[in-house]
C-alpha cells in the first residue's frame, strides 16, 4: 500500500509518500528515506520508489518526503540549507514515530548523497530513536565539494549576488555559508549502532573517500560495500540491483 502524506516543518508543508504492507497488524519497522541535493522523493531511475516497494514486501514501512524547496513540497530552492533539511528530517522522524503501526524500537534511516549527510547528522543527534543507518554515497564532505568547485573569489561573488545557478535551480548564499560552517562528520559521530555504507568506486561527485571517513568514525559497527564501476547514483540496472539488494537485506537483518 502507498499513500500521499503531508506534514508541517519550519512553516512549510512537506509532501511525501508512505509505503506500508497491506493488512498491517501489530507494530512494524519504518525507514525514513532522504533524497540528495537537487533531488526528490523518487530520485534517479525511481530508485527510492523501488526501494520502498521492496521494503514493503519484507514487511517494512517507509517514508519518502521532498525536503522544503524540492519536489512537490512548499518553499523555494534558493532558501534551502543543509541545517534546514536536518530540522525537517527531525520532523519526518517524529512523523514516522507517530504512525500507529510504527515499532519505535525498529526505526531506520537512509540517505543518498547530501541526504546521506542529513541522515548521518540526524542519527548522531537522535541516536536513541534510530536503530539502523544506511548511507548511499553520503556527502559528508559537502564543504570540501563547495570549496573544490569554486575559488574564494567565486564564493565571495556568490555572496555578493546572493545565489548561483545549479542546472536551473538557484542555490542561495546561505546554503554555502551553512555548509562551510557545519561539521557533518562531527555531528554524525555519536551514532553507535550498525551502519551500512554503499558507494560506487567511479563516483565523480562524492569520492569514495567520503564513505571511508564515515568508516573511521563508526568503526566496527560499520560496513562499506563498494559497488564496482558505479557512478554517484548507481545509474545502471546491475548497480541499482546490487544497491537495493544489499540495502533490503541490511534492514531485514536489523529488524528481525
Amino acid at each position: 500500500m502507498q499513500r500521499a502524506v503531508e506534514l508541517k516543518s519550519r512553516n512549510l508543508t512537506l509532501r511525501g509518500m508512505l509505503h506500508y504492507p497491506e493488512n498491517t497488524k501489530g507494530k512494524i519497522p519504518v525507514v525514513c528515506i532522504f533524497h540528495g541535493f537537487t533531488g526528490n522523493k523518487m530520485e534517479p531511475h525511481f530508485i527510492f520508489v523501488k526501494l520502498s516497494r521492496l521494503l514493503e514486501k519484507k514487511g517494512i514501512a517507509s517514508l519518502r518526503f521532498d525536503f522544503g524547496g524540492s519536489g512537490e513540497s512548499d518553499g523555494d530552492f534558493i532558501d534551502m540549507t543543509l541545517s534546514g533539511e536536518l530540522e525537517e528530517a527531525k520532523d519526518i522522524l517524529s512523523y514516522a514515530k507517530s504512525l500507529e503501526f510504527a515499532d519505535l524500537q525498529r526505526i531506520g534511516v537512509l540517505g543518498l548523497s547530501m541526504g546521506g549527510a542529513v541522515a548521518s547528522m540526524l542519527a548522531g543527534e537522535c541516536k536513541d530513536d534510530i536503530k539502523s543507518l544506511c548511507l548511499w554515497a553520503p556527502a559528508g564532505n559537502m564543504g570540501e565539494i563547495i570549496t573544490a568547485q569554486r575559488t574564494k573569489e567565486e564564493i565571495d561573488k556568490v555572496r555578493e549576488i546572493g545565489f548561483y545557478d545549479a542546472g536551473g535551480l538557484l542555490v542561495g548564499k546561505d546554503f554555502i555559508d551553512d555548509v562551510l560552517n557545519l561539521d557533518i562528520y562531527g555531528k554524525a559521530s555519536p551514532f553507535d549502532k550498525n551502519v551500512l555504507l554503499l558507494h560506487g568506486d567511479k563516483d565523480m561527485t562524492v569520492p569514495l573517500s567520503a564513505s571511508e571517513r564515515y568508516l573511521d568514525i563508526y568503526g566496527v559497527k560499520s560496513v562499506l560495500h563498494i559497488v564496482e564501476g558505479a557512478d554517484h547514483t548507481f545509474n545502471r540496472k546491475d548497480w541499482e540491483d546490487e544497491v537495493l539488494e544489499y540495502t533490503v537485506e541490511f534492514f531485514k537483518g536489523e529488524f528481525k
